[in-house]
């Protein structure tokens, strides 16, 4: 099985989990700006920093790292 892998800032990522958390996050940044009230632009400020904090933790749960790392002992 051959995965889509793309370069991003020196590390491989699968393409289709990085669609899966770009998604994610942008539904749950803009679903929390659209509750803040419109009138306070302060309001929607936090809402929106608050909803992408949680589509990264959504993310972070949904998405498993798949490197293997090897330690080694230098005895």
């Amino acid at each position: 099985m051959k995965k889509n892998l793309v370069e991003i800032w020196g590390d491989l990522v699968d393409l289709k989990d990085l669609i899966l958390a770009i998604a994610i996050c942008s539904v749950t940044t803009m679903g929390s700006f659209f509750l803040a009230p419109a009138t306070d632009t302060t309001k929607q400020l936090f809402f929106g920093l608050g909803g992408a904090v949680t589509g990264f933790i959504i993310s972070a749960f949904l998405i498993k790292p798949k490197r293997t790392v090897i330690e080694e002992n230098d005895n």
